[in-house]
């Protein structure tokens, strides 16, 4: 007899939510963390440790879909990237789970009505509220919002603290940094931390899942897996929650190690999808004496599948992290105190080529991702921003914007798409893998659509249900 029920790999927004439920409706559940615990102290606010050494960082060099290298900007550790977002719950609109043929957009198998009480859910146990705008960032946005109405104001739901705003350092630095208070919400504080102390809950962290398992002589019944360092954990389920990025290499591996083909064919890894994101600084004549800062996003019907949220605390030092090393001084001095960022994100397209790709054991894993393949996401992207830059003129600041590019993988999704059809898609509408037994999904991988804002949220309410689905 398994010694567990149930074996997720990957404590992040999907893992932890999965554990959550499981853990709570009796069964016995391992969970195995590739990355360590964080340290709970001010070094993982520090911009130089963070930003600029990458102490907390991914350092595996992948390639592109041309042969170079990058790294991408993934975070391995107890929490997963929940630790390191800003926060940012957003729901999906109901439309935004329909398909879309005109922009190239899968739909999901099931409408928003279905996930609501996993939003719902989620919503309550990472504690969503919204803040009131600061006074500088308030006299901007109406200046933008009175000089062109189609730019809509709305509070942006965060998983924060109200009590965050007591602790300057850390409200300055919650939005890409792990905050060790507490004060921000992710997977290891608001779910994994409730269950820690349950005898039938055991986390396992820093020691990677090297291969699944499967039942002898027959590679698609799933029995458990194997880590690193040669332990194999064996279990009525297995669950693969290790983000968009790596589930997908961890099936294709054990695919090509079986010599097994799925109903899907070849769309293991396909349809890889991240969002368009784009960084925008202002600069202005005043001094900014702001805190918080990420509290509004804006939409504008002009660029249906995009929105522009404000970013957090911009300065000298976190700018200086960017620039030569002659400028450092005059970017703390003076155009670190003037400073202003907004990130605008556009859903992109669903390409089957674009596409997660393991390069097996001793080789480097691929992501082949172009924007050539959705010329109308990036045609929208490229008038949201110049549109944005030019309210930012006519509000006094002068704007330049900047492409996250291939490294900008916060948003990873799609890889492992969700269908009611086993020849176009990887997983059923309840998470398991066509083709193959007691093996399911739990992060991002299933999700057919990005929307046009986070997705955080929605991983959250797909691991909730997940977790009832396999509870029951």
């Amino acid at each position: 007899m398994a010694q567990h029920d149930v074996i997720i790999i990957g404590s992040g927004a999907g893992g932890a939510s999965v554990a959550f439920k499981l853990v709570n409706a009796g069964k016995r559940v391992l969970l195995i963390e590739k990355g360590p615990y964080l340290p709970r102290n001010s070094s993982t606010l520090e911009v130089r440790q963070v930003f600029v050494d990458g102490v907390f960082k991914n350092h595996v060099v992948w390639l592109d879909g041309k042969g170079h290298d990058f790294v991408p900007g993934e975070f391995y550790n107890v929490g997963g990237k929940t630790k390191w977002y800003g926060a940012a719950l957003f729901r999906f609109r109901p439309v935004e789970f329909e398909a879309e043929a005109s922009y190239d957009l899968l739909g999901w198998p099931f409408g928003y009505e279905t996930l609501k009480p996993y939003y719902d859910e989620a919503t309550a146990l990472l504690e969503i509220t919204t803040f009131k705008n600061e006074p500088q960032l308030q006299a901007l946005l109406d200046k933008i919002t009175t000089a062109d109405p189609e730019w809509k104001l709305e509070s942006l739901p965060l998983g924060l603290s109200k009590d965050i705003v007591n602790h300057p350092e850390e409200a300055k630095h919650f939005d890409g940094f792990a905050v060790p208070s507490g004060d921000k919400s992710d997977s290891e504080r608001n779910l994994i931390d409730h269950i820690l102390d349950k005898p039938n809950f055991t986390l396992i962290a820093g020691d990677p899942v090297a291969e699944l398992i499967a039942a002898p002589g027959d590679p698609r019944t799933i029995t458990g897996v194997k880590c690193a360092d040669g332990a194999i954990y064996e279990a009525d389920i297995v669950v693969l929650a290790a983000g968009a990025m790596t589930s997908p290499r961890i099936l294709q591996d054990h695919l090509h190690a079986s010599g097994l083909t799925l109903p899907c064919g070849d769309l293991v890894g396909a349809n890889f999808k991240m969002h368009i994101n784009s960084a925008i600084l202002g600069f202005s004549p005043f001094t900014d004496h702001d805190v918080l800062r990420k509290t509004a996003v804006l939409y504008n019907d002009k660029f249906p599948h995009s929105s522009m949220q404000c970013l957090g605390w911009i300065d000298g030092e976190i700018l200086a992290t960017q620039a030569p090393r002659e400028m450092t001084g005059f970017l703390d001095k003076f155009l670190g105190k003037r400073a202003i960022g907004f990130f605008a994100t556009t859903e992109d397209a669903s390409s089957e080529q674009n596409r997660i790709i393991s390069g097996g054991s001793g080789s480097k894993p691929i992501m082949d991702y172009s924007l050539d393949r959705m010329k109308k996401a990036e045609k929208e992207h490229k008038a949201l921003i110049d549109a944005w830059i030019e309210r930012l003129l006519h509000a006094g600041l002068v704007g330049f914007d900047k492409y996250m590019g291939m490294a900008g993988t916060a948003h990873a999704l799609g890889s492992l798409v969700t269908g009611d059809d086993a020849k176009s898609s990887v997983v059923d509408p309840h998470g398991k893998v066509y083709g193959m037994e007691n093996l399911y999904v739990g992060d991002g991988s299933p999700l057919p659509r990005a929307s046009r804002v986070n997705p955080s949220l929605t991983i959250y309410a797909w691991g909730l249900r997940l977790g009832d689905h396999l509870a029951g």
